[in-house]
């Protein structure tokens, strides 16, 4: 949550900070946020594995989250974009570097029948700083209009405090092996993952292409006349209704079917997408955005609990930077098709097609229920 709030109230001004204060094109505005994200993709793989070959997750965990916080000053320093890009690239970098191990330390610290309610609150914690991070840099720029720089300063503090509670806050068994581990990725330890692990991982994969950029819901708030200066007001109610069902959802995971509560969320997904295809009047449009929230926080605590039960213990952390990886793939070309279509037949088209998928991974799930084991 910390850590979130420092990045979310640095990046909702970013794009603004580039081209009005560093003169920044859109094209290069785009071009930074695509190779940061490139880069976490990349990273978020190996780091699980490595967490996995050496048995420790918190040690990667503090990492990353320092390189975090450790890129924070560029921003405020920059006097460029390439210094810009330089401080997404150590970001990002440091988000692919504790996101498998971080998950895989909650499976190990929550008890076995807790762990959907565990990853339920924090997803539901992580949420509460991606709306409260737009929140404080709304509330700086009009304590301080117009002073980025500042804002970039204090979002320091909420940055360094997650990297001190995570140190001096959080223990872990040791589970380093007591003679030379295999490599985790290797072709023997890749068989022990069981199907039900690359079912988990198949149904991820559809849920992320039915889920395209939250980018495109603010794109359907500005053609229903939502004022610039209000647009964060769009993620920041997706990210409340996120929040507040993300741990419900998260324990009644543990006593419910994971293959009905899957449906439910794809059911919510389907209903957004229709309402946001049907009008962008603001009444429509919030509907739909409430809606994308709750789906988001049916299935993203699920998701991530189902992946610890399926997942040998001690491949974890490679579980969960495959699953990482391949939903990140999944997003990539889930919003550049949601873009092509938007371009050439407009907002209605984009958002019945995510509707098509999700129905198709509905059904994929009514034809085979994911093993809860």
């Amino acid at each position: 949550m910390l850590m979130d709030v420092s990045s979310e109230s640095i990046h909702s001004l970013l794009p603004v900070f580039l081209t009005t204060v560093l003169n920044a094109s859109a094209l290069t505005v785009g071009l930074i946020e695509g190779a940061s994200e490139a880069i976490a993709l990349i990273v978020k793989v190996f780091s699980g594995v490595l967490s996995d070959y050496l048995g420790r997750r918190k040690t990667l965990a503090v990492l990353g989250y320092g390189l975090g916080a450790l890129s924070k000053p560029l921003f405020a320093l920059a006097t460029g974009p390439g210094v810009v890009l330089a401080a997404r690239l150590i970001d990002r970098t440091g988000k692919g570097i504790r996101e498998a191990p971080r998950d895989a330390l909650v499976a190990e610290l929550a008890p076995a029948d807790l762990r959907g309610a565990a990853f339920g609150l924090r997803q539901a914690l992580d949420t509460v700083g991606a709306f409260l991070g737009p929140l404080l840099a709304m509330a700086l720029m009009l304590l301080w209009p117009n002073n980025f720089r500042t804002v970039f300063w204090i979002a320091l503090i909420p940055a360094f405090l997650c990297v001190a509670l995570l140190h001096f806050g959080v223990s872990e068994a040791d589970n380093r092996p007591n003679e030379a581990r295999a490599n985790p990725i290797s072709r023997a330890n890749l068989t022990r993952l069981p199907r039900a692990y690359w079912w988990v991982v198949a149904i991820g994969a559809m849920f992320t292409l039915a889920r395209f950029s939250e980018a495109f819901l603010i794109l359907r708030a500005r053609e229903g006349g939502l004022p610039v200066a209000m647009a964060p007001l769009v993620l920041i109610g997706m990210n409340l209704v996120y929040s507040a069902s993300a741990f419900p959802f998260g324990k009644l995971s543990d006593r419910l079917d994971h293959g009905k509560l899957l449906g439910w969320a794809l059911a919510a997904l389907i209903a957004a997408d229709l309402a946001l295809a049907y009008s962008s009047q603001w009444l429509w449009v919030w509907l739909g955005v409430s809606l994308w929230g709750l789906h988001m926080g049916m299935s993203q605590g699920l998701m991530a609990a189902m992946v610890a039960d399926t997942a040998p213990p001690d491949l974890r952390g490679t579980a969960f930077g495959m699953f990482n990886l391949l939903s990140g793939i999944a997003t990539l070309i889930a919003s550049a098709l949601a873009g092509l279509l938007w371009d050439r037949h407009g907002a209605a088209l984009t958002f019945i097609v995510g509707a098509g998928f999700s129905a198709a991974a509905l059904s994929a799930i009514v034809w085979r229920k994911p093993d809860r084991s």
